[in-house]
């Protein structure tokens, strides 16, 4: 008999209560155990978890990798899915080893390619693939340098971190005053060229920003999963139309991808993101990570995070070709449960969790877009 694989997944986003689904629902019926710790009692991957602890606050990286390296010896982890840290723990990863953790973690050097779009965008673009025009800014008065250099090409610039994840800080810019309509409806993502301007000249602190045009739809983002050898075992593109959502296959979005995954070290799980410049597809990201909707693939009937934790243990699961494309969908958000309110709230010192037992709704079909951590 199999023995239980027991998986940590680290202070990562709330829809990956999915994940977690997926792993135990594997196609060998092996027995997964779970461990989960977040800053936030109320994660719902603390209460989908079957041990859970709270994070102390405040450990630098460093400090980070030995409380890891504790959490691993201490709860006998198989394999450790780091997203908090991500790169200091996998300069770690022979320490880890020789606890007997794997890390479903790409290189040292991928993570810090990419930790920095603007590094990033340099790299894949050193091997052929293509990026949209982009700026580095730092003050105020290189941003409106980009901006009109930008409106100049009849692009409309869009602002966001050099450095960051999720979409945080990513703002459309204009020139338009903001209107009544604008007022009646939702916040959007659009902030007035002028306002910006004034921010960063009444801060007088330097940003690390990106400025490019605003790319159009499709999005489609290719999750992809890649051995230690740099060869990919799958790669699906899930795509992204106003609310309609689907599956491709097709090698305008897939080549780019698996030259990113395997010529810069994406080992295990990567997400690489396109949008539409004009009419050819470019760049938009890359996540050293498993992407927040890699369970919308169940929908093609693929369970990418076992295969992912198979391919850690080193139980290759060999090239993963799709049985089918599931249908075009869409996503909602559904509720998951929580752990009881004042369970462990205090952040001094870790405090294991004990789980209630809890029913979890049922989902007919995938939920939530990426929830705030």
């Amino acid at each position: 008999m199999l023995s239980r694989v027991r998986v940590w997944l680290n202070r990562t986003y709330a829809e990956n209560v999915f994940f977690m689904d997926q792993l135990r629902r594997n196609p060998g019926d092996r027995a997964v155990e779970i461990h989960a710790t977040h800053g936030d009692p109320d994660s719902p991957v603390l209460a989908a978890a079957d041990t859970a602890e709270l994070e102390p606050e405040g450990l630098s990286p460093a400090a980070y990798v030995e409380y890891a390296l504790d959490q691993c010896a201490r709860r006998g982890i198989d394999v450790f899915v780091p997203r908090l840290h991500q790169a200091a723990i996998v300069a770690h990863r022979a320490e880890f080893a020789a606890a007997g953790t794997a890390l479903l973690a790409p290189t040292p050097e991928a993570v810090a390619v990419f930790e920095n779009k603007a590094i990033g965008y340099e790299a894949v673009r050193s091997v052929g693939v293509p990026v949209p025009p982009w700026w580095r800014v730092r003050t105020a008065d290189q941003l409106l340098a980009a901006v009109e250099e930008l409106e100049e090409s009849e692009y409309q610039a869009c602002v966001k971190p050099a450095a960051g994840a999720g979409g945080a800080g990513f703002r459309v810019i204009t020139r338009s005053p903001v209107s009544l309509p604008q007022l009646s409806g939702f916040p959007g993502p659009y902030v007035q060229l002028d306002t910006v301007l004034d921010a960063l000249r009444r801060s007088g602190e330097a940003v690390d920003w990106l400025v490019m045009p605003r790319l159009a739809e499709p999005e489609v983002s290719v999750d992809c999963l890649t051995g230690t050898d740099n060869r990919v075992r799958l790669a699906i593109g899930r795509t992204k139309n106003g609310r309609r959502r689907g599956f491709t296959l097709d090698e305008r979005w897939l080549a780019p991808a698996r030259l990113i995954a395997e010529g810069f070290g994406l080992h295990h799980l990567s997400n690489i993101q396109f949008r539409m410049l004009g009419d050819r597809p470019v760049l938009l990201d890359v996540n050293t990570r498993p992407a927040g909707g890699l369970h919308q693939l169940s929908l093609c009937g693929v369970n990418a995070p076992w295969a992912a934790v198979r391919l850690a243990l080193g139980d290759d699961p060999g090239v993963i070709e799709p049985p089918f494309l599931g249908q075009d969908y869409t996503v909602l958000a559904g509720p998951r449960p929580l752990l009881p309110a004042g369970l462990a709230r205090h952040r001094q010192e870790p405090a294991e969790v004990a789980l209630p037992a809890v029913s979890a709704p049922v989902h007919t079909a995938p939920a939530g877009e990426v929830l705030p951590l």
